[in-house]
């Protein structure tokens, strides 16, 4: 998974030759590039799927346009410097709910913003992005944040809960009883984040326009699936 040195390479990039105003539609309006959202059952394959289409997107991105960049844990730290918050907010911003009494509590005492207020800050920089454009946004709600946006495009992974564990097994290294209590925690977690702050079903298909069954197709095939349907998207002249 492309980390923090790739967003900070994107960053650069915006807040250099490509700090022009944002699309407005009319002439001489900077184009927007596009934005794809993944939401994601726990060991789907969204790190190899969103670099999948990273890599194929970078192919066809003109010079001087932002390239490609993937935010997925990488984004917390982004929401932490937009908005000029302590580092050490990362680990009190789990895709998760907190319990309330520990919310109130944080929040009578100064100790932390609370979570709505975080979750407020984590929209307004993932809309921030999207507004830019060339951005794979990994979870977070994502979707329903980007939802009324022409240049965003949602994605759900999802797949059977044995094929999942195996490859969290493979890929973070954990034993199967790990892996098995880690797709459960998260899955769980991601569902209540969604039903909490935005008040959606995160297994709702009205809520993508793509669903893909990892099971069935592999990660580099979904990243194609996903980047054609890009392209067949995008009007001409639309940056890649």
């Amino acid at each position: 998974m492309m980390g923090s040195h790739a967003a900070d390479g994107y960053l650069r990039f915006i807040g250099g030759q490509w700090a022009l105003p944002p699309h407005e539609g009319g002439p001489g309006a900077r184009p927007r590039g596009s934005v794809v959202t993944i939401s994601r059952e726990a060991g789907a394959g969204s790190a190899p799927v969103a670099e999948a289409i990273a890599a194929r997107m970078r192919r066809e991105t003109p010079e001087g346009t932002p390239p490609w960049t993937i935010f997925d844990k990488n984004l917390v730290e982004q929401v932490l410097a937009d908005h000029e918050l302590p580092a050490e907010l990362a680990a009190a911003m789990p895709e998760d709910r907190r319990s309330e009494m520990a919310d109130t509590l944080d929040g009578l005492f100064g100790l932390r913003p609370s979570s709505w207020t975080l979750v407020r800050k984590t929209a307004s920089t993932i809309l921030h992005l999207a507004e830019i454009g060339n951005v794979i946004v990994i979870g977070r709600g994502g979707n329903l944040i980007t939802a009324n946006l022409e240049n965003a495009f949602h994605v759900r992974l999802v797949g059977s809960l044995q094929r999942r564990i195996e490859h969290l097994v493979e890929a973070r290294h954990l034993t199967l009883e790990e892996a098995t209590a880690y797709a459960h925690r998260e899955d769980l977690g991601r569902r209540r984040y969604v039903k909490k702050y935005y008040g959606a079903d995160i297994d709702d298909p009205m809520l993508y326009d793509l669903v893909i069954n990892t099971d069935r197709v592999a990660y580099d095939e979904a990243g194609r699936l996903i980047a054609d349907a890009l392209d067949a998207r995008r009007p001409l002249g639309a940056v890649r």
